[in-house]
């Protein structure tokens, strides 16, 4: 009898213990990629060429999954993003891990703003990043701000931290900076 009941409380115990569903691939979410207008400037990351060929722009953004979250940590390094934005800081381009956003918070926002690039700096990455990989890049990059869930960690930092993860940062409050629009 006691077995039993040691039993049905372990049983109830791991019911208990819930953990975040991590998916390794994703479908494309219904809503489409926000239209994007002509490049602005003649600034373009990499080596010229035709880059990739994008064919179709499907919106993949899940800023709830920590996996999309650690894969846009890894692509914003990969890309050398911190070269620009030093690790979210802000250096030669703007801090991201701060409450101002100077071309908007939203998802959309940020996915036009590394596709079309902005004036003075930012160039575009049309036709160099996948769409896909943007996506996991602009999860990334909200979570540096603490627009991402507790629950939803991009992983641990290799190098030395000089800032709290991501996922126990205070939660900003975007909002424009003056002279945006």
């Amino acid at each position: 009898m006691r077995a039993l009941l040691v039993l049905i409380g372990l049983a109830v115990a791991l019911g208990g213990c819930d953990r975040e569903e991590r998916k390794l691939a994703k479908l494309p979410s219904a809503a489409p990629s926000p239209a994007t207008g002509e490049r602005r400037g003649d600034l373009q990351p990499g080596q010229k060429g035709s880059g990739l060929e994008q064919t179709t722009s499907s919106r993949s953004f899940d800023g709830k999954n920590a996996f999309e979250l650690a894969q846009g940590k890894r692509l914003f390094r990969w890309y050398n993003c911190s070269g620009c934005h030093s690790m979210g800081g802000g250096g030669m381009g703007p801090a991201l891990m701060d409450n101002r956003w100077i071309y908007g918070h939203e998802p959309d926002d940020i996915y036009r703003t590394i596709m079309e690039g902005r004036p003075n700096g930012m160039p575009s990455f049309r036709g160099r990043i996948p769409d896909a990989q943007v996506w996991q890049i602009v999860g990334y990059i909200r979570s540096i701000s603490g627009l991402a869930p507790k629950a939803a960690a991009p992983g641990r930092n290799d190098g030395l931290a000089v800032t709290r993860p991501e996922n126990e940062r205070e939660r900003a409050t975007p909002r424009n900076a003056p002279g945006s629009g």
